[in-house]
């Protein structure tokens, strides 16, 4: 994206280091020949068989009938309990909030008549008791009772097919972690490799794994580019700087990225942290363009050091409100439905948001110990700025065509969920959606050409990013990452972390490490519901339930340490001045402390104030 190429440290110049890249190679085949464990075995039995049994199950207890003899409605009715139990959805209250757009999100066959009829025998036959009940026999049956080594004939084949996708989400997990970490082969070329793997390994056929690379955060990052491109074409960029950082006294690097981390770390709690590293990677850019001179030709550990500033600002902000991901209202929404227990936007923001607090000094004062700039006063810059902006003189046509579908395209971000719940929007437009339309303006207004976003937009970040995307819903999707969650707790049971703040540290590292690999949301939602039954069944009725649900959903946004973490991370990659490995400088001891922290501030803080006249655990 930025117009000077020299700079860049993406190793796309780069050709397949062979030494390197066979280890990943050798190790992905090695897992793959590897005996298949028991636990992958009883996974692919719940994922595979797990829907069909539990779909029985229900028909046979309401209407005495096989799934395969009840009547359409009697199965759409088991169907919807079905999806509701995957989800932790377990009361009739939500079930009966349920309509036609819900079955059509999760591919639910239904009509209307029938999905009526379904709702009104629900209604007025099942007490919120009885239906409760069915829901954890169904949980239960699924989980527990459902046996591999019981299964006969197409259950075992399917359990067998479901413990091979598990294998191979694993073994893939290994290539691409060992892949972004060392650069042996182009990036995007991971993002291919991930493709590939998945259908010659046969867990998605050739006509669906094209389009399991794309969605809406892809559709974001690829707009949010092509904007911050129209923005550096301009000099948006360089009005919105100057009239941030011209106030400053003293403009050195560490009072810059201290302003970073006051303005986008907070805002990170509220508005989308896509947007936010957007928004201000044009203005990181130029800051470090333009405090080059002829004594510092190149430092780049300061073009570091911004870019770091902007990703971790935006990261380490989404805990602090509900609003800041949705990690948190996947949890907030899995404790309500499991056990009745509601957190309040405004609750979660008084136990949250100091999270916010804590971290906002700590990661400004890691960041700018782990890089070493040769320059430390940006005042050349500022008064480079002020220069070329009185060259520019006042406001021309394509600046204020640049600006104002910007700020339109914020108001989409911010709104388009809200207008669309109150029906103002009639169908919900996404903020990838928005991000391209407003790329698309641009090229209506003239403000830019095709060309520009072909020399200024990374698309190899684009490719990288759709394959995190397609990488992450391999794991959920497969069982691979329940699995491992499963696996890691149980083998850490033994060793007396299971109950009190030892498991809720166990559980919260395990989060932390899955989100890095897979997209937040996700992450939370695999182990969400296995953190929350171990919090209810050591610790039932007490304040460790909603401790546990906060802080599973504090550390899903711990992504501090690969590219393909969160889409910030991503972003920020695009301008072209970081390698895998300046991730790790920062985001591994941040991963460390911020796991520290959430611990404390429950110990400290939340343990003292208690949850809502609950008793303590």
């Amino acid at each position: 994206m930025s117009d000077t190429k020299k700079g860049k440290a993406t190793g796309y110049d780069k050709f397949v280091d062979w030494k390197l890249f066979s280890i990943p190679v050798i190790l992905f085949f090695v897992i793959l020949i590897l005996p298949t464990p028991y636990g992958m075995k009883d996974v692919g039995a719940e994922y595979k068989v797990g829907t069909k049994v539990v779909v029985n199950s229900i028909t046979q207890e309401l209407f005495g009938k096989t799934s395969a003899d009840a009547d359409q409605w009697q199965l759409l009715l088991a169907k919807m309990m079905e999806q509701n139990l995957r989800m932790g959805a377990l009361t009739k209250d939500r079930f009966m909030k349920r309509n036609m757009k819900w079955c059509s999100k999760y591919d639910i066959e239904a009509t209307q008549a029938n999905f009526d009829k379904a709702q009104a025998y629900v209604e007025n036959n099942l007490s919120a008791e009885a239906f409760g009940k069915m829901m954890q026999d169904a949980l239960k049956l699924r989980k527990h009772d459902l046996k591999y080594e019981e299964l006969t004939g197409k259950d075992k084949a399917a359990a067998d097919k479901g413990a091979w996708h598990i294998k191979v989400a694993i073994a893939m997990m290994a290539f691409v972690v060992f892949c972004f970490l060392t650069e042996c082969i182009p990036l995007p070329g991971v993002a291919f490799c991930i493709g590939l793997i998945l259908v010659f390994t046969g867990v998605v056929s050739r006509n669906d794994v094209a389009g399991l690379y794309w969605s809406d955060a892809c559709w974001f990052i690829m707009g949010s580019l092509m904007f911050a491109a129209a923005f550096v074409k301009t000099g948006v960029d360089k009005r919105v700087c100057l009239m941030m950082f011209k106030k400053l006294a003293v403009p050195n690097v560490k009072w810059v990225t201290l302003i970073f981390f006051v303005i986008i770390t907070p805002l990170a709690a509220f508005i989308s942290d896509h947007a936010l590293a957007a928004m201000f990677l044009p203005i990181g850019i130029l800051l470090y363009q333009n405090s080059l001179s002829k004594e510092v030709p190149e430092d780049k550990e300061l073009a570091k050091l911004l870019m770091i500033a902007i990703a971790m600002a935006c990261n380490i902000g989404g805990p602090g409100a509900p609003s800041g991901g949705a990690r948190n209202v996947i949890m907030m929404t899995y404790l309500n439905d499991m056990f009745g227990m509601d957190i309040g936007y405004f609750q979660w923001v008084t136990y949250c948001f100091p999270f916010l607090i804590i971290m906002i000094p700590i990661t400004w004062f890691m960041v700018n110990w782990r890089f070493k700039p040769q320059i430390h006063s940006l005042a050349p810059a500022m008064d480079q700025l002020s220069r070329e902006i009185n060259k520019m003189g006042k406001w021309n046509s394509k600046q204020i065509w640049a600006f104002v579908i910007f700020v339109v395209m914020v108001f989409g971000w911010f709104t388009e969920k809200a207008f669309f719940d109150m029906g103002i929007y009639p169908v919900r437009l996404g903020i990838g959606v928005i991000a391209v339309a407003g790329a698309v303006a641009y090229l209506l207004t003239g403000v830019c050409n095709w060309r520009d976003y072909q020399e200024r937009v990374d698309w190899g970040v684009v490719w990288l990013y759709a394959g995190a995307i397609i990488f992450g819903r391999t794991l959920d999707s497969t069982g691979a990452a329940y699995w491992m969650a499963r696996s890691i707790l149980d083998a850490l049971a033994p060793l007396g972390m299971d109950s009190g703040l030892p498991l809720m540290l166990v559980n919260n590292g395990l989060t932390a490490v899955l989100t890095n690999l897979m997209a937040d949301g996700p992450a939370a939602a695999a182990v969400g519901p296995i953190s929350l039954n171990m919090a209810g069944l050591v610790h039932p009725g007490t304040t460790y339930l909603p401790f546990m649900a906060m802080g599973t959903a504090m550390a899903s946004s711990f992504a501090y340490c690969l590219i393909i973490g969160t889409p910030p991370n991503a972003i920020v990659y695009a301008g072209g001045y970081l390698e895998p490995k300046d991730y790790l400088r920062v985001g591994l001891p941040m991963w460390f402390v911020a796991n520290i922290v959430v611990i404390l501030l429950v110990a400290v803080y939340w343990c003292f104030r208690g949850f809502s006249g609950l008793p303590a655990f």
